[in-house]
């Protein structure tokens, strides 16, 4: 049976794979699409030739916005969101969760804007390996969103990446 808009059903059996759908019908489209996931790591740091506040010692709440686009597998899927998980526990935040950043990432002034490039390059890297490639996907970083603040950011774009 099917749900109308703005009608409740209590299901009464579970659609079965091979059964009620068919391997063909899993993928209903061959469009690039676009997933996203957050992150967030506490981390201190203070920048070079500023003369502001955050020429101290200091630390932040940050949160990260990785967006992955890929075409769509067998299964309607372009990437799983565990396996961004996975890059980012294995790649990236080590670097950054509860650690000096001017101590940890590469010799720079750790603002946002030289933060989220380097955030863009390992996302990007990790994806191109053997581990997390697809052909059939073709997984690409599309943007990375750095909050320093809740109301504050900088971002990478794959466009601006390619200059």
């Amino acid at each position: 049976m099917n749900k109308m808009p703005g009608q409740f059903v209590i299901v009464d059996a579970l659609q079965k794979f091979k059964e009620d759908i068919t391997q063909e019908q899993l993928k209903y489209h061959q469009r690039r699409v676009l997933v996203s996931k957050e992150f967030t790591f506490d981390a201190a740091h203070h920048l070079h030739a500023y003369e502001g506040k955050c020429k101290n010692l200091h630390g932040h709440t940050y949160k990260v916005v990785f967006g992955v686009s890929g075409y769509t597998n067998e299964i309607g899927m372009t990437i799983d969101f565990g396996m961004i998980k996975t890059i980012w526990r294995e790649q990236i935040e080590p670097y950054l969760d509860h650690r000096y950043l001017n101590e940890t990432l590469p010799l720079m002034n750790t603002t946002a804007e030289n933060m989220v490039v380097w955030l863009y390059e390992q996302m990007e890297t990790a994806l191109s390996t053997d581990k997390y490639s697809s052909k059939d996907v073709d997984a690409r970083t599309e943007f990375v969103r750095l909050f320093e603040t809740p109301t504050s950011y900088a971002e990478a774009r794959r466009e601006w990446m390619a200059d």
